[in-house]
C-alpha cells in the first residue's frame, strides 16, 4: 500500500488536476464550447431552418476559408506576434489561380501569366507564393525588428493593391473545376463515411502513438478511461457530423480540408521540434534564445506558415463564389479570422494555444452569423455580436494569464 502512495500523489486524478487548472486559469477551450453550445440551442428555438442538414452544409461552406486564415493566425499568435495582411493575401492567391487558369484562348493576359496552367498546379503556385510572402514580411520582424504589426500593416496596403491593379476588368470568373471542387463539390453518402472512417482512424493512430511512446520513456499514462472517453467522443462527433450531411448533399470536401490542415498543424505544433520551439518562443523570446533556438528563423517559419494557410483559404474563398474581383480579401475576413483563433482560446500574449482554437472561434463566429442571417437581422446586430463576444474572450484571456503568472505557471 505504501508503495502506491507515491503514484497516488504524483498522478491526482481527474477532478483535483481540474481544480488546480480553474484556480491557475488553464482552461484551455471550455468556455468557448459552453458558449457555442448556447448559441446552437438559442439558434434552435428562435431562428427557422436553422437546425436543418441543408443549412449545416451551409455553415460549413461559410466558415471554410476564413477557418483556414484563423489557422495560420494561431502560430503568429503563439510567438506573440500579428498579421494584419493575411486577408489580402488571401486575395493575392485567388487572383492567382484564377488569372493561371484562364482558358488559353482568353485575351488580356497578365505578363506573368502567358499560359493556360492546369488547376492543381495553379492551387500550389498561389499557397508557394503566399508562403513566400509571409517569408518576405516574417524577415522583417525576424531580422530587422520592424514590429509585426507595421510590416503586416504595410502588407495590407500593399497586397490589397496588388489585387486592384491585377483586376483590370474588375472581375475574373473561375472556370477551373478542380478549383472551384474545393469549395462546391460534395462527396457521395459511401465517401463520407469512408472519410469518417479514415479520420476516426487517423486519431486513434495519434493518441495510441502517443501513450506508446510515453510507455517506452518510462512516463506513466494517466488517467486511461479519460483517454478512451476522447477517443470515443471523437468517434461519435465524428459520425453524427457525417450523418448530418448525408442528408443534404453530402460531406463538403471543405470540411475534408478543414479537419486534413486541423490534423497536419496540430502534429506540427505539438508533435515535432518546431512546434516545441514555436511555444518556447512565445513564453519568452530571450530564454528561448538563450536555450540555443534560433528565434528568428522560428519567426519566419510561422510567418511562411501564416502565408500559405492564407493562401489556401483564399483559394477555397475564390472557389465559393467562383470568381475574384476588386474586393477580394476586403470586408470583414481579415478580424473575422483574427478574432476566431482569439475567441477559441489562443492568447494574444503569445505561449498558449492550440490550432484547434481557431476551429472553435470559426464556429462560433460562422454560428451567429448564420443564425442571425437565418432570422433576417440586419448585418449590424452581426457585427454587433460577435465584437461582444470578442471582448468577452480577449477580457477573459487578460484575467486568466494574470491568474498563470500568479500561479508560477
Amino acid at each position: 500500500m505504501s508503495a502506491n502512495a507515491p503514484a497516488a500523489v504524483a498522478s491526482p486524478g481527474v477532478v483535483q488536476r481540474s481544480r488546480d487548472n480553474l484556480r491557475a486559469g488553464n482552461i484551455g477551450s471550455l468556455p468557448v464550447i459552453f458558449v457555442l453550445v448556447i448559441i446552437v440551442v438559442y439558434f434552435y428555438f428562435t431562428a427557422d431552418n436553422f437546425f436543418t442538414a441543408v443549412n449545416f452544409n451551409n455553415i460549413i461552406s461559410q466558415m471554410a476559408g476564413m477557418t483556414l486564415l484563423a489557422y495560420g493566425v494561431v502560430f503568429v499568435l503563439l510567438i506573440g506576434e500579428i498579421d494584419l495582411s493575411i486577408s489580402y493575401i488571401s486575395g493575392v492567391a485567388g487572383v492567382i489561380v484564377a488569372e493561371l487558369t484562364l482558358p488559353a484562348e482568353s485575351t488580356g493576359r497578365p505578363f506573368w501569366a502567358p499560359f493556360h496552367v492546369p488547376g492543381l498546379l495553379a492551387i500550389f503556385i498561389a499557397i508557394a507564393v503566399c508562403a513566400l510572402i509571409g517569408a518576405f514580411q516574417g524577415s522583417f520582424v525576424a531580422l530587422i525588428g520592424v514590429p509585426s504589426f507595421v510590416v503586416t500593416l504595410a502588407g495590407f496596403e500593399i497586397w490589397q493593391g496588388v489585387i486592384q491593379n491585377n483586376i483590370p476588368q474588375g472581375v475574373i470568373v473561375i472556370q477551373e473545376n478542380v478549383i472551384n471542387n474545393t469549395a462546391t463539390y460534395f462527396f457521395s453518402d459511401l465517401g463520407g463515411w469512408i472519410i469518417a472512417a479514415v479520420v476516426i482512424g487517423v486519431y486513434v493512430a495519434a493518441v495510441l502513438s502517443g501513450v506508446l511512446s510515453s510507455r517506452r520513456h518510462g512516463v506513466a499514462v494517466r488517467d486511461p478511461l479519460l483517454i478512451v472517453l476522447k477517443l470515443l467522443a471523437v468517434a461519435v462527433v465524428t459520425c453524427v457530423v457525417v450523418a448530418i450531411c448525408n442528408r443534404d448533399r453530402g460531406v463538403p470536401f471543405a470540411l475534408l480540408l478543414l479537419i486534413a490542415a486541423l490534423l497536419v498543424l496540430t502534429f506540427l505544433a505539438k508533435r515535432t521540434l518546431f512546434g516545441r520551439h514555436v511555444y518556447a518562443v512565445g513564453g519568452s523570446a530571450e530564454a528561448a534564445r538563450r536555450a540555443g533556438i534560433n528565434v528568428p528563423r522560428v519567426r519566419i517559419l510561422v510567418f511562411m506558415i501564416s502565408g500559405a494557410m492564407a493562401g489556401l483559404g483564399g483559394i477555397v474563398l475564390a472557389a465559393r463564389l467562383q470568381s475574384v474581383d476588386l474586393q477580394a480579401g476586403g470586408g470583414t475576413l481579415l478580424l473575422d479570422a483574427i478574432a476566431a483563433a482569439v475567441i477559441g482560446g489562443t492568447s494574444l500574449f503569445g505561449g498558449r494555444g492550440e490550432v484547434r482554437n481557431a476551429l472553435f472561434g470559426a464556429l462560433v463566429i460562422a454560428t451567429i452569423s448564420n443564425g442571425l442571417q437565418t432570422q433576417n437581422r440586419r448585418a449590424g446586430t452581426i457585427f454587433i455580436a460577435t465584437g461582444l463576444i470578442l471582448l468577452f474572450a480577449v477580457t477573459l484571456d487578460t484575467v486568466l494569464r494574470r491568474r498563470q503568472v500568479k500561479a508560477g505557471r
